[in-house]
């Protein structure tokens, strides 16, 4: 069964003068193992799409399911606390708290503290390749690449099998952008998780597993 389905899927909002169509009739399945890319020009609609996936908004018409089960019928809260990971281009880290306060977050939010906590950050941050030295330490001093690796371990202390990635790589150089895919494609293939990147970078493509593309409000198949 797959983890994350679309099933007619439509999304719109009032302008000014008319209803603006954003998504039309989308359907489509994500499964653990596999890494995908939904690929589309800016305004194209791919944040909405994963706005939708994340919980954080609903259809207009059509349903999100999560394990066969529609989002709408959900604790979206809940939802969005234990389901979906989400990690954005901007990294979004607490900058107030340490590197090890920022991973453990989710996991206090559903009742580990402590010990217990701060040994899962230890491992976590091994997963995405950085030096147990960096937990001390607060997120302005990180590089962005390593800012990202710390935004990936913190969805992954969620200890939920699926990551939406919205432009993981949209501020970094080539090189840091090469490792996140490469940390987000081991997840994957892996430890079997399902990975969404969505991206206006095709440079992905040939890495993924699946390949959406979406324009005009139409997702596709690439």
């Amino acid at each position: 069964m797959s983890i994350l389905e679309l099933k007619n899927v439509c999304y719109s909002y009032s302008g000014k003068h008319q209803n603006v169509q954003v998504l039309k009739n989308i359907s489509c399945c994500f499964e653990k193992g596999k890494v995908y890319a939904i690929v589309g020009k800016s305004g194209s609609g791919k944040s909405t799409m994963l706005s939708l996936m994340a919980g954080l908004d609903i259809p207009t018409s059509g349903q999100v399911l999560y394990e066969g089960t529609p989002t709408s019928k959900m604790d979206l809260d809940r939802y969005r606390r234990e389901c979906a990971a989400v990690i954005y281009q901007s990294f979004r880290l607490f900058p107030l708290l340490t590197i090890s306060e920022n991973i453990t977050y989710p996991m206090e939010l559903r009742g580990f503290r402590g010990e217990q906590a701060r040994e899962k950050a230890r491992e976590l941050v091994r997963k995405v390749a950085l030096p147990e030295s960096v937990l001390d330490r607060f997120p302005n001093m990180l590089s962005g690449g390593e800012q990202q690796r710390v935004a990936i371990a913190r969805a992954l202390s969620m200890d939920s099998k699926l990551i939406l990635a919205d432009e993981p790589t949209g501020n970094l150089d080539e090189e840091n952008s090469k490792n996140i895919i490469d940390i987000l494609i081991n997840l994957a293939r892996q430890d079997n998780y399902c990975v969404i990147i969505v991206t206006h970078d095709l440079s992905v493509i040939p890495r993924m597993d699946v390949v959406f593309r979406l324009s005009g409000g139409e997702l596709k198949p690439v």
